[in-house]
């Protein structure tokens, strides 16, 4: 049952998420909008970089790399 209200940046590997809110503006909203990263969307990270960022998460069947200070701004539950 989905419980938690924290960023992206904090969800553990292989555990799913659903994004609530994005907190950015301008082209960089836009990018990830674009990537499909709208509300009620399920995410899980599956990998992490060996300089752990960016890390890799698995959204709408494909796999999207994401900064962390990117990933900060992305709010989910889980």
């Amino acid at each position: 049952m989905e419980t938690e209200v924290t960023n992206l940046s904090q969800l553990p590997l292989n555990k799913y998420g659903t994004i609530q809110e994005l907190k950015c503006d301008g082209n960089i909203r836009r990018r990830l909008l674009d990537m499909g990263l709208v509300k009620e969307t399920k995410i899980k990270p599956v990998l992490v970089s060996p300089s752990k960022d960016p890390r890799a998460f698995e959204v709408r069947g494909s796999i999207i790399a994401i900064r962390k200070e990117d990933a900060e701004n992305i709010g989910i539950k889980f």
